[in-house]
C-alpha cells in the first residue's frame, strides 16, 4: 500500500466544479489584483475566524511581516516568540531590524510556554508572536494578561490553525491581529500563496490596507512605505469556495487523529521512551499536521519510507540554532524542549480523504517502526 503525506488530488477532484466555476468566473471577469472576489474572500473568513476585518494579502509570511510594519516595529525592538516554527515566524522580524527573543515550548502542545514569556521581557518588547503548532491553540489566556498589563501587541500566528478555537474563541481572533497562510497544503489552500491577516480594530485594517499597496491610499500617494502584499482575486476565489467545505474537512482530520490514537495508544503507554502521540487539550485541534514523537526519528522515517507511507519532519533545526540567528548568542541546550521537538517530531498522513485502511495500514507499519531492535536505541526525555 501507498500512503502519501498529502493528496491534494483527492480533495480537488471533490469539490472541481465549484472551484472551476469560481476560477471562471474570475478570469471572465477580468479582474484579477483586489476586487469583488477578494473583498468577498476577506469578508467570509473575518466571519469565519470571528474576527470584524479581514485584510488578504500575498502569503501567511507577508501576514505577518505587514503586521509588524503596521506597528512601526523596526531596530532597536524586540519581539518574543517560539523557536519551534517555520522559518517564517522569526523571519519576519529579522527583516524589520527587530530581535527576535525565543521562549522555549510546553512539553505537551509544543507551543509557547506562557509562564516562561516574563522573564524574556524587557524594555525593549514590543510584540508576542504566539504560534498554534500544527493546528492547536497556544495558551492564550496568560499570554494576553500578561501583553494587557505590560502593554505590548500580540500577533497570532495562526497559519497552521484555521478553525482552531478554545474558550468560546477561534484562532486569529484573539490577539490584536491574527495571521493566516492558505499556502496549498494548508487545511484551507489556496492554488498558490496567499495569506490574510484579520483583526477587530477598524484603523488597524485600514493601515493593512495601505501597506499591502505600498503605503497608498489615495492613487500615487504614499504617506508611508509599505509594500506589494496584495492577495490575487484568483487565488481568493480559490479560497472562498473551498471555505463552506472547511468544517467537514476538519471534522475527517478529527476522525483521523481519534483513530491514530486508538491504535497507538497501547504502544505509547507501554514503550513512552520509544512513541508519543500528540494531544489536544483545546476545545477544537484542526489537525493541519499529525506529529508523533519517536525516539531515532530518523531511523523510524526511512523504515516508514520503504513501507511506502510518505513522512515529514516539521522541524529539523529549532529557530534560535539556525545560522542565521548566530549572532543571537543562544546555546545548545538552552531551549531544550524546542531541541527535543526537533529532533523526535515525525509529520504522519492525516489530509481528509484517508481511508480506515491506509490509516490502519501506517498505525501497524508505525509500531513496527519503532519496535524493531537497533543497537543504540534513543530515548524521548522530555
Amino acid at each position: 500500500m501507498k500512503v502519501p503525506l498529502l493528496d491534494l488530488t483527492a480533495q480537488y477532484a471533490s469539490i472541481r466544479d465549484e472551484i472551476d466555476a469560481a476560477m471562471a468566473a474570475v478570469v471572465t471577469s477580468q479582474h484579477f489584483i483586489l476586487g469583488a472576489a477578494v473583498e468577498a474572500c476577506e469578508q467570509a473568513v473575518a466571519a469565519y475566524t470571528g474576527s470584524r476585518y479581514g485584510v488578504g494579502v500575498s502569503s501567511g509570511t507577508d501576514a505577518l511581516l505587514v503586521t509588524l510594519m503596521a506597528e512601526d516595529i523596526g531596530p532597536g525592538d524586540e519581539v518574543i516568540t517560539t523557536p519551534y516554527s517555520f522559518f517564517a515566524t522569526a523571519g519576519v522580524i529579522a527583516r524589520t531590524g527587530a530581535t527576535p527573543v525565543f521562549v522555549d515550548v510546553d512539553p505537551i502542545t509544543l507551543n509557547i510556554d506562557p509562564g516562561l514569556i516574563e522573564d524574556r521581557i524587557s524594555t525593549r518588547t514590543r510584540a508576542i508572536i504566539p504560534v498554534h503548532i500544527f493546528g492547536q491553540l497556544a495558551d492564550m489566556a496568560p499570554i494576553m494578561e500578561i501583553a494587557a498589563r505590560r502593554d505590548i501587541i500580540v500577533i497570532e500566528d495562526a497559519a497552521q490553525a484555521i478553525g482552531a478555537e478554545d474558550q468560546g474563541r477561534r484562532a486569529g481572533s484573539i490577539g490584536h491581529y491574527g495571521c493566516f497562510s492558505f499556502f496549498p497544503t494548508k487545511n484551507l489552500g489556496a492554488y498558490g500563496d496567499g495569506g490574510m491577516v484579520v483583526t477587530d480594530d477598524r484603523a488597524r485594517a485600514d493601515k493593512l490596507r495601505a501597506l499591502r499597496v505600498h503605503g497608498e491610499t489615495v492613487r500615487y500617494h504614499h504617506r508611508v512605505v509599505g509594500g506589494n502584499f496584495r492577495l490575487d482575486a484568483l487565488q481568493a476565489s480559490v479560497v472562498l469556495a473551498k471555505l463552506s467545505h472547511l468544517d467537514a474537512w476538519t471534522e475527517a482530520r478529527q476522525a483521523n487523529a481519534s483513530l491514530y490514537a486508538s491504535l497507538l495508544g497501547k504502544i505509547e503507554a507501554e514503550h513512552p521512551s520509544r512513541l508519543r502521540l500528540p494531544r489536544t487539550v483545546t476545545d477544537r485541534h484542526v489537525f493541519n499536521q499529525y506529529v508523533v514523537r519517536v525516539a531515532n526519528r530518523n531511523t523510524v522515517k526511512e523504515r516508514l519510507a520503504t513501507a511506502g507511507i510518505g513522512t515529514a519532519i516539521y522541524y529539523p533545526v529549532p529557530l534560535h540554532r539556525q545560522d542565521c540567528f548566530s549572532s543571537l548568542d543562544y546555546r545548545t541546550g538552552e531551549l531544550p524542549r524546542s531541541e527535543e521537538a526537533a529532533r523526535s517530531a515525525l509529520a504522519l498522513p492525516i489530509y481528509p480523504e484517508l481511508t480506515d485502511a491506509e490509516i490502519r495500514y501506517v498505525a501497524r507499519s508505525l509500531e513496527s517502526a519503532v519496535d524493531e531492535p537497533e543497537p543504540n536505541r534513543k530515548r524521548l526525555t522530555s
